[in-house]
């Protein structure tokens, strides 16, 4: 089988771009197939776009579309520009014939808010990338002494670009603790405000490796997650994870991490500095694994494509519905190309 995979998104520092790396090259490696980087898929028998971004309206060969969470429709008051940007976008995404998404949980919110059938949906998890593994303590010296991190941390992974609501990474910063935070990942303006952290920006995977290796634990305030992924990695390399207790979270760290409520920030950090060594195992699911569970998508996609209809556009649920209406008022929508937006929406939304 020859397929198009859309290889754009490895160049995001995000998870996003770890998971079409690992992906691609576990594809590649099992040999059973063809895959050409290209997101242009003339002559090729699948089309694979591991992002949103990439989902096309007119797909000339059948398309499998990765769904990694459904945030930004979710919960539309927090993210009104990427929800209306995202919406148009998941137009696309309903017409795959086949998505993947990471876990049961992610795959209730796609039948729920874009009303894709679960005959259509296939549940593929996520792994470490094979260079995050235990690392030697001169190594772990090596990487305090370059980014500068004390003897011992509690330790944050993920991009810090902007302020992402559900991270509650400033929540995170003002909860009392009696460890340093170290905080890992792709940095933005606001994130060098924040008080009493120590800032790495965009590290290697060895150096990510050694950063885990050598914290005390990894903790992890997300209230709503796709996956979850440093938890995997931390776990990989030997460091214990303490979590919020959120679905998809739940379903991927169950008896591997501690989880916590949601709601007590308190007890979160109060359970990572608790945390003993050795950690559990992470687990057993590996990139190997996702790419034989994608080559099967793959077939399925091509010998029975289920996706060819017009799109009607995500259901917002009704529980992240803000604006006029809740206020008393009923709402003026306008209408573009035939499709309804909130007031202030414009083409450039588009």
């Amino acid at each position: 089988m020859k397929v198009a995979y859309d290889s754009r998104p490895m160049k995001d520092p995000r998870g996003v771009g770890r998971y079409a790396r690992c992906l691609l090259g576990a594809l590649q490696h099992s040999g059973r197939g063809e895959i050409v980087e290209t997101h242009q898929p003339r002559r090729c028998e699948v089309f694979h776009a591991p992002w949103i971004r990439g989902a096309m309206l007119r797909c000339p060969v059948p398309m499998v579309v990765t769904v990694h969470d459904l945030a930004s429709l979710k919960r539309l008051g927090e993210y009104l520009r990427a929800g209306l940007r995202d919406r148009l976008r998941y137009l696309a995404v309903q017409r795959a014939d086949r998505v993947i998404v990471p876990t049961q949980a992610v795959a209730a919110d796609v039948v729920d808010v874009l009303e894709i059938p679960e005959k259509r949906i296939a549940v593929v998890g996520e792994a470490a990338a094979p260079a995050l593994r235990p690392r030697p303590e001169a190594d772990v010296q090596a990487v305090r002494e370059r980014h500068g991190l004390p003897e011992r941390y509690l330790l944050w992974v993920g991009s810090l670009q902007t302020a992402d609501p559900r991270k509650r990474v400033a929540a995170l910063v003002r909860t009392r603790r009696n460890l340093p935070l170290v905080l890992v990942g792709p940095t933005g303006p606001w994130a060098h405000e924040l008080p009493d952290v120590t800032l790495t920006g965009i590290v290697s995977d060895d150096e990510l490796a050694a950063i885990y290796t050598g914290a005390h634990a990894l903790v992890f305030p997300s209230n709503d997650e796709g996956f979850g992924l440093p938890p995997v990695e931390a776990l990989a390399c030997g460091t214990p994870v303490v979590a919020c207790d959120v679905p998809a979270l739940r379903e991927v760290l169950d008896g591997h991490a501690v989880l916590c409520p949601v709601d007590d920030l308190d007890h979160l950090v109060a359970a990572a500095e608790s945390a003993r060594r050795p950690a559990p195992p992470p687990p057993p699911w590996t990139w190997e694994n996702a790419a034989d569970a994608t080559w099967e998508v793959y077939a399925q996609a091509a010998r029975d494509p289920g996706g060819r209809r017009k799109p009607s556009g995500p259901r917002v649920p009704a529980r992240t519905r803000t604006g006029p209406a809740e206020r008393g008022r009923t709402p003026t929508r306008r209408r573009l190309n035939g499709e309804e937006f909130p007031p202030g929406a414009s083409r450039a939304h588009r």
